[in-house]
Order: structure tokens, then C-alpha cells, then sequence
């Protein structure tokens, strides 16, 4: 009871100051294409979420648009049959559609891409076309392709040459073909975190071993895991450096593990350091547990690893807090008194799946939060 007494007085040292004349941080929005129902299904659907948003004062969405290597985009690269079926059923480009109406309204749109994770896509082109060489792996005995799963998903290899270049390759497809997009946003760039023992690829142990001078590779060793997160940002640099050179002044930003023990140990993502370097423009961190308080800790210890703070972007889960909806608003008023860049909630499918959260931040004085809803 004294250390939780102790971290609340702390809580508020810290936070008091940003009460007073502070700027409001921006508001902001995850729009899934797993969604029920789909954003890019309907022109009806898309209206709904740029009316949804003016009245809920969102600025800024982040629109997926590639996942498990499929694209909802005219993509060699990605599977672009998503992209096809959308365009038959809107006889146009969608994400070109919610783009015009978005900035019709002064709201910024942002693709957001999985990058690393192919989901459970087992049949993805970026397979068909390398072979499982590409998927990194523990040093288990990989029998079939199911064997590379991860909580069940496939992930990249981030230091392979021919993911790094066909994922550049796709970058550069997506900012050619919407050259009104406001940003780009690169989620998934890092290794699992579930059991991280991973980077046993042929090719990524050959690199580390001519690079460190190294004649074998212990799991615990520092300069194996400083080589894995080095892979993690190289890719990251190459694909900021693909962006620059075809749209300069577009924002550029990746999602990061929160707490930081997690993203800087376990999926070797230091993004900290792509803030504080200035490899992106800003960091949307994503950690959703279950309580106020430990959403507010993960916040506090964020802010300390940061040159400024108003370069993070905070994820507030609402798919996580379906059912504790009063938390969902404890969260989100913390989020924005915290002095973040944007409070993003994650995702526009949780509103519709539950309406007392997407009432609240329309009316957040006018509506009284009840978990029962």
C-alpha cells in the first residue's frame, strides 16, 4: 500500500504540469481491414467513418491497408486480390476514395502496414516466391512450414536482403500510387517476442558471423542480441530512406512494444532511439493492459526514454476494454493530459462493436460510463 501511495505522488509530480497550458494532443484512430464490417466494402461504410470521426474530432487515421503480405493496394509484391475485390465492388480505388473525403474534412490519413508478421498466411506470395529461408526462426527442428509459427503468425526475417528489398519495392508502390497520402506507418518492424530465441536463419547467421568476427552464437550473448536489434532498425533506415527519396516531407512513423523492456529486450526494437535519432517523426506505442494503473506506469516510463515526449503517439485499446468501458475512459483522459503527440485508439472496429465507447468520445461530459453496457 506505501509503494503504490509513493508511485501515485510521483504520478502526480509528473503529470501535474502538463494541466496547465499545455497543447491538447491530437485525436486519432486504427481503421482495421478485418474489421466487421470492412471500411473499404462500401462507399456507405467510409462515409460512416469520416462522419464518426468529425464528430469525434479525429485528426489523424491510420488506415491498414497490408497485412499477412496482402494488399489492399495495386501491388506486385503483395497479393492484391483485397485491392481487386474492392475496386470491382466501389468501381474505384477505396483507399484513394476515403482519402478525398478524409482531407475534405481537414483529416489527415496514414497507411498503416504490418510489416515483419504474415499472420497465419501460410500461401503468401513472399513464400511461394523464397521458400521459408525468409521466415526467422528458433533453432527447433523445422519439419513443415507450420513449424515456423509464432503465436501463430509467420514473421519476417528483418535482416534478409530480399525481404528488406521487397518490402522497400512495396513501400514505393504505395507512395507512388497515393501522392496525396499525409503519412506512412510501419508496424511489426521487430522480432516475435514469445520466447525471442529467434534470428537462426542461414543467411542471418552467415551476416552476423562475418560482420562480428564471431565463430558461433551464444542466445544470451550481448553482441548476438545488439546484432538482432541493429537488423530490426537497418531495415527500418532502408525503408525511411525509400520513403524520403520518392515523398520528402511525408510523415513517417512506426508502432513500438510497450513497456520497454519488452520492445528493447524481447522483440529487439529500439524505438526510443528512432525518435531521439531522428529516423522517424514519431512513435505511436502500443500497450493495453488491463488496468488504469498500469497503463498510466507504462506512460511514465515512455516519457523518460524520450527527448520529447510530443513525438509518441499513445494506442489506447479499445478492443481490450469492450467490457470495462470505465476504464477505457480513465485511460483515454490520461492519455490526453499526458502531453503525447496523439491519443490513437485502437481500433474503429471495437466502437462499432460496442457504441458506449464511440458515445463517449463524442460526448464525453454528457455520457455516464456504466461496465454493464
Amino acid at each position: 500500500m506505501k509503494n503504490k501511495i509513493i508511485y501515485l505522488i510521483c504520478l502526480m509530480c509528473l503529470f501535474s504540469g502538463f494541466a496547465r497550458a499545455q497543447e491538447v494532443p491530437k485525436r486519432g484512430i486504427f481503421v482495421s481491414v478485418i474489421q466487421d464490417v470492412p471500411v473499404f466494402s462500401s462507399r456507405k461504410e467510409i462515409d460512416k467513418l469520416i462522419d464518426f470521426s468529425k464528430k469525434a474530432q479525429i485528426k489523424i487515421l491510420f488506415v491498414q491497408i497490408y497485412r499477412a503480405n496482402k494488399a489492399w493496394f495495386p501491388s506486385k509484391v503483395a497479393d492484391s486480390q483485397p485491392y481487386r475485390t474492392c475496386l470491382r465492388d466501389l468501381s474505384e480505388d477505396p483507399f484513394k476514395l476515403l482519402i478525398k473525403k478524409a482531407h475534405s474534412q481537414g483529416i489527415e490519413v496514414h497507411a498503416w502496414l504490418n510489416l515483419l508478421s504474415l499472420g497465419n498466411n501460410k500461401e503468401s506470395l513472399l513464400i511461394k516466391k523464397y521458400g521459408p529461408s525468409v521466415l526467422t526462426k528458433n533453432l527447433m527442428e523445422k519439419k513443415n512450414i507450420e513449424d515456423y509459427k509464432i503465436d501463430d503468425q509467420y514473421f519476417l526475417e528483418p535482416g534478409d536482403y530480399r525481404v528488406r528489398r521487397d518490402l522497400s519495392i512495396m513501400v514505393g508502390e504505395i507512395l507512388i500510387e497515393y501522392p496525396d497520402l499525409d503519412g506512412i506507418q510501419f508496424d511489426y518492424i521487430r522480432y516475435p517476442d514469445v520466447k525471442p530465441s529467434y534470428g537462426y536463419t542461414k543467411t542471418n547467421i552467415e551476416h552476423f558471423m562475418k560482420a562480428t568476427g564471431q565463430k558461433s552464437i551464444d542466445d544470451n550473448s550481448l553482441i548476438w542480441k545488439d546484432w538482432k536489434r541493429s537488423q530490426v532498425t537497418g531495415l527500418l533506415v532502408e525503408l525511411v530512406k525509400k520513403v524520403r527519396s520518392i515523398r520528402p516531407a511525408i510523415q513517417v512513423s512506426t508502432t513500438g512494444c510497450a513497456p520497454f523492456v519488452r520492445a528493447y529486450d524481447e522483440a529487439f526494437q529500439d524505438w526510443p532511439s528512432w525518435i531521439n535519432q531522428h529516423i522517424v517523426d514519431f512513435v505511436t506505442i502500443m500497450s493495453y493492459p488491463p488496468d488504469v494503473l498500469g497503463f498510466e506506469k507504462f506512460l511514465i516510463d515512455a516519457k523518460k526514454r524520450t527527448s520529447t515526449f510530443r513525438k509518441v503517439n499513445i494506442a489506447v485499446g479499445a478492443y481490450k476494454k469492450e467490457h470495462s468501458i470505465n476504464v477505457f475512459a480513465e485511460d483515454f483522459k490520461f492519455c490526453e493530459h499526458a502531453n503525447a503527440g496523439a491519443c490513437v485508439i485502437f481500433h474503429y472496429g471495437s466502437l462499432l462493436k460496442k457504441p458506449v465507447l464511440a458515445d463517449y468520445l463524442i460526448n464525453p461530459q454528457e455520457k455516464k460510463m456504466d461496465s454493464k453496457h
